[in-house]
């Protein structure tokens, strides 16, 4: 079967729907190059023209770059449009020394330092500085970003936890009472914080940037699983893996964000040798294999330029064969009980 980005799915216990097919904004915030405003521009055209109409950001995508990049585009557009998700628990701050200032990890981006603060007043600062960024009056739903061992040490995680679930929860269930937001979520990145996020926190939905993927399915019968159990819907942040998905192992693709080690190069390559017995795209199986979970409403993949968004959504609606995906888990490539999209028949 094949997907059509015109479909939309609803984000449980909440009013919002967001399309399958979204834009991933953090390459407008320079992660691996910098990127001039002609192309940044050129490729939330291209989007818009392809029939995007949900756009994913965060105050951390080049340190506020990345949204005041989107917001100067989105606010000439009709509100009711398009829906935008942003993130909160960092905020934004002047440097102490801005001539001397390292913007590690972005390669370009903006000269602002960052704080993180889970509580109330950190979220709701959060979130009043992300509207000024994207100069809209409204977003559509809020996520806690990075509440992990990525960004913290153990400690910090501990002391931010305590935070978010003593003050910070309130904050957003006062936004979404209000109507301010529809809904709210987490951003996750590791199986650890998805476990936690499902256990100990009751949200709408997750951005799983990296622990569901055409790669990686281990937490199919733990977090992913807890998802359909207790309702919570999923958005999937990077279905390419960070970019292995998408190069294969003859480009310069990262994996979970560094360098490719040994071991997943096997694996892709394995996989791309089904993919050409199959005459199936890897990046095309890549974007589809996570729209099959059933707890799994949303795939928002990065881009680097206007070509990229119309290929990824040209390989999203591409067909392939049920028999791709049996072959995938009769060489032990796909766990075997993993969804897929030859068994989806909500669409």
């Amino acid at each position: 079967m094949a997907y059509e980005i015109s479909t939309y799915r609803k984000i449980a216990d909440s009013s919002l729907e967001l399309q399958i097919f979204g834009f991933g904004s953090a390459h407008l915030g320079e992660m691996y190059g910098v990127v001039d405003e002609a192309a940044s521009q050129a490729t939330l055209n291209a989007a818009w023209a392809a029939g995007v109409r949900y756009y994913d950001t965060a105050p951390w995508y080049g340190r506020g770059l990345a949204e005041h990049r989107l917001g100067g585009f989105l606010r000439t557009q009709k509100r009711s449009e398009f829906q935008i998700t942003t993130k909160v628990g960092r905020t934004l701050h002047r440097p102490n020394k801005p001539t001397d200032f390292d913007r590690t990890p972005w390669k370009g981006g903006l000269n602002f330092d960052v704080h993180f603060d889970y509580s109330y007043t950190g979220i709701m600062r959060s979130y009043e500085q992300a509207m000024q960024r994207l100069a809209l009056d409204t977003i559509d739903a809020l996520l806690i970003h990075d509440l992990d061992a990525g960004a913290h040490s153990q400690d910090q995680v501990i002391h931010h936890q305590n935070a978010l679930t003593s003050s910070g929860m309130k904050a957003l269930d006062e936004l979404k009472s209000t109507g301010d937001i529809q809904s709210y979520g987490m951003g996750i990145n590791t199986d650890e914080a998805l476990n936690y996020a499902t256990s100990a926190l009751q949200l709408d939905f997750l951005l799983v940037a990296m622990p569901y993927t055409l790669l990686d399915q281990a937490s199919l019968h733990t977090g992913m699983a807890d998802c359909v159990k207790s309702n919570t819907s999923v958005i999937i942040g990077a279905p390419l893996a960070s970019g292995i998905l998408a190069t294969g192992v003859r480009g310069k693709g990262k994996y979970n964000y560094q360098t490719a080690p040994e071991a997943v190069l096997k694996k892709v390559h394995d996989i791309e040798t089904v993919c050409q017995t199959h005459n199936v795209s890897l990046t095309a199986a890549a974007l589809q294999f996570p729209l099959a979970h059933p707890a799994v409403c949303s795939i928002i993949p990065g881009a680097v330029n206007a070509d990229q968004i119309r290929q990824n959504i040209a390989l999203v609606e591409s067909p392939i064969p049920d028999a791709f995906w049996a072959d995938l888990k009769n060489q032990n490539l796909l766990v075997i009980d993993a969804p897929t999209p030859s068994a989806d028949k909500r669409d």
